[in-house]
């Protein structure tokens, strides 16, 4: 899975923590993978399963509200988005999933805003309310203003 950069054979590691490398002036940082629980949860072993287990329960909550959220009125995706992001304070393969979700999402965003694109799409939205017009009209024809579950056998 490409995870947002165009190096080839990128690996994934957690952050060093030894501060020697740390980001110059103006520029900005960028969180390693990894947990970023506090450091006297990650010290004693216990309370760090003990905590990933929380994260996951109450990640897992946020997704299972969003996925019920998808048939039903509410912002679905936005709360399975919100679920994957509590996830990702402390899984790897959470926070990888969320890099690749917002470069497609960045893409899909850039080729929308393309000109091509956006004459492509309205005119196949005109063609489609055309066609329903028509459709609509030889109805209105044929049948009249009547429901289709009133109409006789003609």
């Amino acid at each position: 899975m490409n995870t947002g950069s165009d190096e080839p054979g990128e690996v994934a590691v957690a952050a060093d923590k030894t501060g020697t490398d740390g980001p110059e002036a103006g520029q900005e940082t960028e969180h390693g993978l990894g947990s970023r629980a506090p450091d006297f949860i990650k010290s004693r072993r216990l309370l760090h399963l003990s905590w990933q287990v929380g994260v996951f329960v109450i990640g897992l909550a946020v997704v299972g509200a969003g996925i019920v959220m998808l048939p039903l009125p509410g912002p679905g995706w936005v709360v399975i988005f919100g679920g994957m992001a509590i996830w990702a304070t402390e899984f790897v393969w959470a926070q990888l999933v969320l890099r690749w979700t917002k470069r497609k999402v960045t893409e899909a965003a850039q080729r929308a805003l393309d000109p091509k694109v956006r004459r492509r799409n309205i005119t196949l939205t005109v063609i489609g309310l055309v066609i329903i017009g028509v459709l609509v009209g030889i109805y209105l024809w044929k049948f009249g203003f009547v429901m289709p579950w009133k109409i006789k056998d003609q």
